[in-house]
């Protein structure tokens, strides 16, 4: 009998132990709430978006330094080209670098539109790739809905999935790179 009692407090015990040192589970609850910028900003796959778009921009950026540089040391020739040329002459160039400098302009605003183009396009892929983690979330909890944090006035903490979402999209997906495109 007693051989039995040792061996029923053990299991007790272990038991015990094994719920305090597990990972505490999500909350049981039909509501969650998630920060879904936060899950993109901290996941790997949306820090790697951003270090790629801001390495892009940096570029774009040195690019426009160095075109505006060459531009400007153009209309300072032109403007001397000014003083020894026909007015007529001179017009037509002076109209010609403005096209010119108009076309550029617009050329790199829109590499500068390709580029949020592309950021929207990485999250969408994000968002089609968390949907069947977030999916298990909810699955994990008895949840019917997940909603964005913001839109919330107040919630207990404990509802709030995002910490959880982001290890698993960090364990799942990574920096993403493998991650197919939505489907459009």
């Amino acid at each position: 009998m007693r051989g039995f009692l040792k061996a029923m407090a053990l299991t007790v015990l272990a038991g015990f132990a094994s719920a305090v040192f597990a990972e505490e589970p999500a909350a049981v609850s039909p509501i969650l709430v998630i920060e879904s910028d936060r899950m993109y900003t901290e996941s790997l796959f949306g820090q790697r978006v951003s270090a790629e778009l801001a390495r892009l921009q940096a570029d774009l950026i040195a690019q426009n330094a160095k075109m505006e540089e060459s531009l400007t040391q153009e209309e300072r020739d032109l403007t001397e080209k000014r003083k020894v040329m026909a007015a007529d002459a001179f017009e037509v160039l002076a109209r010609e670098f403005d096209d010119r400098v108009v076309g550029i302009r617009a050329e790199q605003d829109a590499k500068f539109a390709r580029l949020a183009d592309v950021n929207e396009r990485e999250r969408a892929v994000f968002i089609q790739a968390a949907r069947p983690i977030l999916s298990e979330l909810m699955a994990e909890a008895g949840a019917a809905i997940i909603l964005e944090r913001r839109t919330v006035l107040v919630s207990n903490d404990s509802i709030d999935i995002t910490q959880e979402a982001i290890r698993r999209l960090n364990s799942t997906l990574g920096e993403g790179r493998q991650v197919p495109t939505p489907q459009e």
